[in-house]
């Protein structure tokens, strides 16, 4: 969410950036945000000089009535309570306007970085880098879930019955896998200065929306219900939310944390959740990162979360590149975004692993993150980025580790993890 007075003074900033995101039938709402907001601002005046005249007419009663004169006093009572009841209609009217305002400012996009490719779609990102040397194999890679029922590795019929489509069970070594990927993103973070977290699961509804747009909201959670609560997507939402309503001493910046979470994603209008697959589902696991800081150090922290990931995926033998998120691939609180692909040798492309997005001071603004500067309070800035999420990352980890004998070697650095095994083979 952009800052009110921002919109106010550069109404046709704000307009550019929403054609940047190719968000045309918003344009009207910046005129409207301004209309409502000047009407807010109008009725709190009038509001303020009531309280100001109405404390003026109560020291009058009190001279009045030290001074005996009763009905003089009683007739300025009558003027105090007809500003009382106009009060409460303007208080009434204020809440109304300030509640429209914030509704259409929630759906305004933030503005993004200069430096953002302009696109419709993520058709256009753009490739920024290459790290490790991408390889075909000279025998044919079988589809992930082949390899891994090589291992007895992976139950979708059991699941599917359990709890439909979008799930599965994983089994002994794959799951072993699983845990072993996650246990060594979350000593790799912690090794690099993350302190480790394990948030809660499920969010108050203050916490979805201060997190991200209604449209993701829809798209992706599962509400409790008849609780206000919601499973989370991703630790971030509960790892931002941590630090909602606080202002943070400027000497304790940056909060850098590392998380563990399940996620549980709707994935509404995801174009099909995989029967056989595990590459889109309902239900996964992921080792987070999130980093709380000043605004003028957001674009270092930026470029040292994405570096992160590709560092660990490269520790695994795995290739990988970075795309920039274009325009129109941002979601409305970001202020910029690069993905991580892994390579598939299988597809002989690569796939999204992970995201890291920074998004300005949109979540510290919608969630009240201030910090006390020298100079005094302002909003911090809040990013975000994946570590690893399997069973996702186990699709790229098992093909390009996948050797011609049907073995899969285990890269040195994970090898700890499993019991010492430097592969796997069929059963």
């Amino acid at each position: 969410m952009i800052d009110i007075k921002f919109l106010r003074e550069n109404p046709d900033a704000v307009k550019e950036n929403i054609k940047k995101k190719f968000q045309d039938h918003k344009l009207p709402l910046v005129d409207e945000v301004i209309e409502l907001d000047a009407q807010a601002r109008k009725t709190q005046q009038e509001a303020d000089n009531l309280r100001a005249e109405r404390n003026k007419l109560s020291k009058q009663i009190g001279a009045l009535m030290g001074q005996g004169k009763k009905d003089e006093a009683e007739e300025v009572k009558k003027q105090v309570n007809a500003q009382a009841k106009r009060l409460e209609e303007l208080a009434e009217a204020e809440k109304e306007l300030n509640d429209k305002v914030t509704k259409i400012m929630m759906t305004i996009p933030n503005i993004i970085d200069p430096s953002v490719p302009i696109g419709k779609s993520d058709a256009e990102n753009v490739e920024v880098q290459k790290y490790g040397e991408p390889v075909v194999p000279d025998f044919e890679i079988p589809y992930h879930t082949e390899i891994m029922e090589r291992f007895n590795g992976i139950d979708l019929d059991s699941a599917r019955k359990v709890a439909g489509n979008g799930f599965y069970y994983l089994m002994g070594d794959i799951a072993r896998l699983h845990s072993a990927v996650i246990a060594y993103a979350r000593d790799f973070m912690i090794d690099r200065g993350f302190t480790y977290c394990v948030p809660p699961f499920m969010i108050r509804s203050n916490v979805v929306t201060g997190v991200m747009s209604f449209d993701e909201m829809d798209a992706m959670m599962y509400k409790i219900e008849g609780e206000d609560l919601y499973l989370i997507g991703t630790s971030e939402h509960s790892m931002i939310g941590k630090f909602i309503d606080t202002i943070i001493p400027e000497a304790e910046l940056p909060k850098t944390l590392t998380s563990y979470s399940p996620c549980f994603r709707k994935e509404k209008g995801a174009h099909g959740v995989e029967e056989r697959g595990v590459y889109r589902i309902h239900q996964f696991e992921k080792q987070e990162m999130i980093v709380v800081c000043k605004p003028e150090e957001s674009p270092m922290w930026f470029d040292k979360l994405w570096q992160n990931t590709v560092d660990l995926f490269r520790s695994l033998d795995i290739p990988v590149r970075t795309l920039e998120c274009c325009s129109g691939d941002l979601a409305d609180l970001k202020v910029k975004s690069v993905d991580v692909e892994a390579w598939s040798p299988r597809q002989k492309k690569y796939f999204e692993v992970g995201s890291c997005s920074n998004l300005g001071d949109a979540q510290a603004r919608r969630l009240k993150i201030r910090v006390n500067g020298e100079n005094g309070k302002y909003f911090a800035h809040t990013l975000n980025n994946t570590v690893v999420a399997p069973p996702r990352m186990l699709i790229a980890f098992l093909e390009n580790n996948l050797q011609a004998d049907g073995s899969v070697k285990i890269p040195k650095v994970l090898q700890p993890y499993m019991g010492g095994k430097t592969e796997l083979r069929n059963c």
